[in-house]
């Protein structure tokens, strides 16, 4: 999908937010006229940012006021060394919600930005009035059969020095710095993407400067190095979607690409057995971003949804007075 303008230009209007001493980036883009819509919030996945929504801000826009955030570590928010727990990323959700919305919105995630929409939605439910999202990382919903979790116990216990050496062998910086340095070139960037992508004509130069750019941010690395030794802590504690999902009361979109090589397809059903409110849409021909892949299909599918839960109230015409 190509436009004249830049993704800049698309996205509305940027601005930077102090959040816990941190400058964090956000951008909104305010309808056309006054609405009784609920606003939305829009979260992306792992390495991407505010502008992976640029083909989606301006449709959704005309009816509703919009947002969009980097999370920490991402994009233009400030790259810091912390623990980057799910729920770290949910309370910077809240917070900006409490700060600049402050009314109940829809939130819409991507992969990572659908897993702290979820959270968010079951940790804080009157902020959130809709979730819809686009694939969700979690494999609470696959289940083993009993006799696995004790007869893979006694190798686990095993391979921990050995994991945990390897981990700590991989983010010393003499190795990981080095390792980061190659995996930020933009080729390398637009190489993997291609993965994620079905449509590889999608992968144009906008998208890998969203992508890349921001990991030659300063302390790019060290944010990186941080989230990867988080998430192999195995006392992080986990909100798991098996556990939310059913909590929900409010209408839920799953929209799935039938192409997604990075999180399986199958899950897709088994997730919307866990809720009859979920709506799953399986799209075909689309991979693992279908928001920036194929907009043109996947923003009418997000707008009749909303329509259908949250229909635009049309002005009551003033009464005539007869003299």
């Amino acid at each position: 999908m190509s436009t004249s303008r830049t993704w800049q230009q698309q996205i509305g209007h940027q601005r930077d937010w102090a959040w816990r001493g941190w400058q964090i980036r956000y951008t909104f883009m305010r309808g056309q006229q006054e609405t009784t819509q609920p606003p939305m919030l829009l979260l992306h996945g792992f390495g991407a940012s505010i502008g992976h929504w640029r083909f989606n801000i301006p449709v959704f826009a005309k009816d509703r006021t919009i947002y969009a955030l980097d999370l920490l570590g991402f994009g233009a928010s400030e790259k810091v060394s912390t623990d980057y727990l799910v729920t770290l990323w949910v309370e910077q959700v809240h917070d900006f919600w409490q700060t600049y919305i402050r009314t109940p919105m829809v939130l819409v995630g991507n992969s990572l930005g659908s897993l702290v929409s979820l959270t968010a939605a079951a940790l804080y439910p009157e902020m959130v009035a809709g979730l819809a999202m686009l694939t969700l990382p979690d494999t609470s919903v696959l289940k083993n059969p009993s006799w696995v979790k004790p007869a893979i116990a006694p190798l686990k216990l095993a391979l921990n020095p050995v994991a945990a050496f390897a981990k700590a062998l991989f983010t010393a910086p003499p190795i990981f710095n080095p390792f980061f340095q190659f995996i930020r070139q933009p080729k390398i960037i637009r190489s993997w993407v291609k993965k994620a992508y079905i449509d590889t004509t999608s992968v144009e130069d906008d998208l890998v400067d969203i992508l890349s750019s921001p990991a030659y941010d300063q302390g790019a690395a060290d944010a990186l190095r941080a989230m990867v030794n988080t998430m192999s802590k195995p006392q992080v504690p986990q909100h798991t979607a098996k556990e939310m999902l059913p909590q929900l009361t409010i209408p839920i979109l799953l929209v799935w690409g039938q192409q997604d090589v990075m999180i399986p397809p199958k899950l897709g059903p088994l997730f919307a057995r866990c809720n009859p409110r979920i709506q799953l849409v399986e799209l075909a021909h689309a991979g693992h971003c279908p928001h920036d892949e194929c907009p043109d299909r996947l923003n009418p599918i997000l707008l009749d949804w909303l329509a259908a839960h949250f229909p635009i109230q049309q002005p009551q015409p003033e009464q005539l007075h007869c003299a």
